[in-house]
């Protein structure tokens, strides 16, 4: 097989490294200004930790909301743990970048998707197809219209 530049894939780590280091400066600093995120990540991540609870009421995916009130926010070059009020019950969660769906920033406009390839039915000919085809996962900036009261 030809040797290639997988750009996919280099974009999609270079986004998820974008927000490791947009939190890590949060985390080190809080958020300054009007900045705040929506994060929105796949529940069924194996390496997605929350409460039973929480995965039962958003078996697939959940959309979080960093801004007034969070707590223990650490990152790692994997992922990143942070405590958020749910009804006035503090509960952690720890978010593997790879969860990771979109990321916004309504305050500047600014937001993330990734999308993943993962409906194929047969996993091995998707595998297969991967190794010649486009990239499993790509980034793209995601519309804020969704997000916008």
């Amino acid at each position: 097989m030809a040797r290639a530049i997988d750009y996919g894939n280099l974009m999609h780590r270079a986004m998820r490294g974008l927000i490791q280091t947009v939190l890590e400066d949060v985390a080190e600093n809080g958020l300054p200004g009007a900045h705040h995120f929506f994060i929105t990540f796949d529940t069924t991540h194996p390496d997605v930790a929350i409460a039973d609870w929480l995965r039962a009421r958003y078996p697939e995916e959940m959309t979080i909301v960093i801004q007034h009130w969070y707590e223990n926010l650490v990152v790692t070059d994997e992922g990143f743990s942070i405590t958020l009020n749910f009804g006035n019950q503090p509960e952690p969660l720890v978010i593997p970048f790879d969860a990771v769906r979109t990321f916004v920033d309504p305050s500047v406009e600014f937001g993330l998707r990734f999308e993943t390839h993962s409906d194929d039915d047969d996993d091995e000919d998707a595998a297969e197809d991967q190794e010649e085809d486009a990239p499993p996962q790509a980034a793209e900036v995601v519309s804020l219209d969704k997000f916008r009261k």
